[in-house]
Parts: C-alpha cells; structure tokens; sequence
C-alpha cells in the first residue's frame, strides 16, 4: 500500500499531526503498538499553552474542549509559609487552557474516525526503511501478517522508547540528558480541587502540585525520591504529606476520598539532535523530554507538530522544501528554551537532596525576587502560556 505520510504513534502528537494534515489534503496512516483503549488511558498533564489551543481549532477539534476546559490566566507559588500569583493576562494578555490529556486525545480520535482516517492498532515490529532516500517505506507485523507501506515522508510520534529516534544512526545523533534526584508521586481523586488555579509550593519537606481536571476530578503531585513506589503510600499518607507542603489556607480546605489512580513519574531533561534524518523527521517525547515542572511535554511537541504541518504543507502545495529542511532547526530552538524553563522552574521549586544551607538561601531569594518583580513575573508568564510559534 502506499500513503503520502506514515504517522508512527497514535498519541496526541501523532493524531494532531494526521488531523492537521487532512485539513491539507494530505494523507496519511497512523502506526500505534497499543490499543485505543489503553491510550485513552494514560493519565497525563492536562495545561494547554494558548499556541496548542490555536492548533486544536485549526484542526477542528476544539469544541468539547472550549465548552469543558478551564481557562486559566494565573497560577499561585507558595512558600515558607507565603504565597503568591503570576497574573499571565496582566503580563502576556494570553491564558492556558485546563483540559485532560486523555479528553484531547478522545477528540482526536473521534475526528480521525469522523473523516475515515487509516489508524492501524496493536502493530508489532515498526520498521522504517531507506529514510534517508526520497523513497521511504514502513513495515509493520499486525495479526501476524506483514505489511509495508511506501510513503514520501515519516514522522516519529512514538515516544521516547519508540523506534524512530533509533532509526537516526549513532554516527549522526547526538543525546543529551539530564536525570534528577527524584520522582513525583501523583494521585487522581473524585474531588474538587482545592484552589480554583494550579498551587505549586516549595518546602523544606519537598514539592508540591495542586492540579485539577475538572470541577469533581482532582490531580495533585509530590516529591518523592527516586526508587520509590506507589505502594508504599496509603492514601491517608499521602494526604498527610501534601497538607504538609501546601499553605495552611489550602491545607485546611482541602477535601480528600480514595484515590482512582496513584503513580511515580520520574524526572529528567532530554533533547536529540538533529529532529529530521533523510526524510525522518521526530516530533514531541521521541525527540525530547522535559520534567512536569510547567507542563510542557505536550505542548512541546504541538510546537513540534505545528512546524512540520507547515513544512509538509508548503512542500505538497509548491514543491518548496523550505519547511521541511529547516523543520529541525526551527524546532529545536523552540525545544531548547522550552527545556529551559523547564529546568529552571524544576531548580526552583523542589528540594534536592544534596541542596546546602547556600543552595536553600538562593532559592529563597529567587522565590522572592519572583515574588516581587514584575519583570520576573513577565518573563515567567510568557513562558507559562508558551513561546510564540
């Protein structure tokens, strides 16, 4: 069989990709190793940068997501018993959305299956071949059955264990990575959150997120150190060590019941270089991972996504390659200050465990310097709601 571009994962990155590019005309097949239902569930971060948000609308996707999504134009940073808000309206006249990962997802698969799109589940043995030719294919085992598929172009949308970063030899990528000291220990709960807004708080006892879903479906997130495990935790514990870390305002307030879902996520910072080989190119965690600190994982690789869509877009209405031989480029340099932000709010909220009496006095004075600079808070907004495109 032959498509015009072969989608490798069926994740977010992957299905924004494919929708977008049907708006363009363009074809595509879409490879996912796992079944829909156990993408859809997958619990991940739920905050939308404003570029993210424009990209669900130009896909036509957008409208569950206007009428259920929270708008937030400010977020709180609590610590030694303080706590304060970054106005992102007062700062960047721009938002971030409050809408599920998973609920994204759903949209999106009910738009590709809305408009006939060839999504292939449960696919076994990804293979792509002659990426750097101008005639690429994909072979893949489903049913025990081969199958391959001549194409113009790949996007890796599989991850960071998929098989599209490792189709770039050794000789031509460069990795770089970054692990942290500790993982984040979160847990979903039929509750109300505690705060309308996201609290993120620094104290001497470790990080600590209070996130949402909805208005009944509560995230909320702590530090916890590497080689832990979910069943080490009781729900009456975790609980427990949140009101610990969180302003006693928040503390008190807080409504807690049985967790639905209890996981450790670690934390590191990876970047590959360069994001396109022949006519390979890698979009969102196969090319880059980032901490959760700021949510921008997803909306990293939308970036990703919205870059390649205008290069494959340009390429099949001109036969300008101009889009495409730049994508990596571009994209990178977005990745790589994304990456920053990233880093340096993760530096700043959580406790290392070789932090010194020094390291902790800096923090603070950060933290306070956040607290009370508008300029600080500025540049920290504009990176919250997202980097121009």
């Amino acid at each position: 069989m032959r498509t015009q571009v072969v989608i490798v994962g069926g994740g977010p990155s992957g299905l924004l990709l494919g929708q977008l590019l049907h708006k363009a005309g363009i074809d595509t097949v879409v490879l996912e190793h796992k079944s829909r239902a156990y993408v859809l569930g997958r619990i991940r971060a739920g905050v939308l940068e404003r570029g993210l948000v424009g990209l669900m609308g130009e896909a036509g996707v957008d409208a569950r997501m206007k009428a259920q999504g929270f708008v937030h134009d400010g977020t709180l940073i609590a610590y030694d018993g303080d706590m304060f808000r970054v106005d992102f309206s007062k700062h960047t006249d721009a938002t971030v959305v409050v809408y599920g990962q998973t609920e994204l997802t759903r949209d999106l698969y009910e738009a590709r299956e809305a408009m006939g799109g060839d999504t292939r589940f449960e696919v076994d043995n990804v293979v792509i071949h002659d990426a750097d030719t101008l005639a690429p294919y994909v072979t893949f085992e489903q049913d025990g059955a081969t199958t391959r598929i001549d194409c113009d172009f790949v996007a890796g949308c599989d991850g960071f264990h998929g098989v599209s970063r490792k189709t770039i030899p050794d000789s031509v990528r460069t990795d770089y990575e970054k692990v942290y000291p500790f993982g984040w220990l979160g847990v979903l709960s039929e509750t109300p959150p505690v705060n309308d807004e996201l609290i993120y708080a620094n104290s001497d006892r470790g990080f600590a997120l209070c996130s949402m879903r909805n208005a009944q479906l509560s995230r909320y997130y702590i530090q916890c150190a590497n080689g832990d495990s979910p069943d080490n935790w009781s729900d009456d514990a975790f609980w427990d060590e949140l009101r610990r870390r969180i302003p006693d305002a928040a503390a008190q307030t807080l409504v807690t019941g049985p967790s639905i879902e209890k996981s450790i996520a670690p934390l590191r910072s990876f970047v590959t270089e360069p994001m396109r080989w022949g006519r390979l190119f890698l979009c969102g965690d196969a090319a880059h991972i980032v901490p959760p600190t700021g949510a921008k994982g997803l909306n990293t690789a939308a970036s990703d996504v919205h870059y390649l869509n205008q290069g494959l877009r340009q390429f099949y209405a001109d036969g300008d390659s101009h889009g495409i031989d730049t994508y990596s480029q571009k994209a990178l340099a977005r990745v790589w200050k994304t990456q920053r932000f990233s880093w340096w709010f993760s530096n700043l909220m959580h406790h290392y465990p070789d932090q010194t009496d020094f390291d902790k006095k800096m923090q603070l004075a950060e933290l306070a310097l956040l607290r009370d600079s508008a300029e600080a808070q500025a540049a920290m907004a504009l990176n919250y709601v997202g980097l121009p495109y």
